[in-house]
């Protein structure tokens, strides 16, 4: 059975990711210190709420210096909502806020058309997962047992991820016409938009994945 380290920074959907990833087969460990964090085997940002506020206190509690130190070790690390949102460059939600850097890129307001075009912001529900055009398939991937164009995730946000290189897409969704960014992935690192534990058991099998 494989740890699974939660990183606790008083900003996050910590009990249903919990409960999921002990579903897939996991022992979920919620942190709240980050000087144990070099000892972790892998580990997942959650986040929920504003990403100036989820990013002040990650960094203010040292999560930032700690996680750098983790990652030397090119140790699993998975990122949810706003977890994901804070591997980025920046956002401009209220503002221009830094975040990691681990993905090049920003994170800007989904765009708001009329109601007479179906999308409304924020993007509450669930949607379908497709590949983007520089993927020709998720063999090795988190979401390899993912069957695209049919397995639907779900989502809860009005700021989405806008990556400046192409390559590290792992998956999109078609949002009434704006192409979301519901997946990133980089050698070690991935990180989803949605919400995998609210995910049934299409959630589970990516979590499933992500513990090896």
């Amino acid at each position: 059975m494989s740890d699974v380290s939660i990183i606790d920074y008083g900003a996050s959907n910590m009990l249903s990711l919990y409960r999921s990833v002990a579903k897939a087969g996991g022992k979920p460990v919620v942190l709240s210190d980050p000087s144990k964090l070099s000892n972790a085997e892998r580990v997942i940002i959650p986040g929920v709420g504003a990403f100036k506020t989820c990013s002040d206190a990650f960094t203010s509690m040292g999560w930032k210096y700690a996680l750098a130190d983790y990652l030397t070790c090119e140790r699993p690390l998975l990122g949810v909502c706003v977890g994901m949102q804070l591997m980025f460059d920046f956002s401009l939600e209220f503002g221009r806020h830094p975040g990691l850097g681990l993905f090049s890129g920003h994170v800007e307001r989904i765009p708001n058309f009329s109601e007479s075009r179906g999308r409304r912001v924020p993007h509450v529900g669930w949607s379908t997962l497709h590949k983007p055009a520089n993927r020709t398939d998720w063999a090795g991937t988190l979401l390899q047992d993912t069957v695209v164009g049919q397995d639907s995730v779900y989502f809860v946000h009005s700021f989405a991820c806008q990556p400046s290189d192409p390559a590290c897409k792992l998956a999109v969704v078609d949002y009434h016409g704006f192409e979301i960014c519901a997946a990133v992935e980089s050698d070690n690192i991935t990180a989803f938009q949605f919400h995998p534990e609210k995910s049934g058991e299409v959630g589970l099998r990516m979590l499933s994945r992500f513990l090896g």
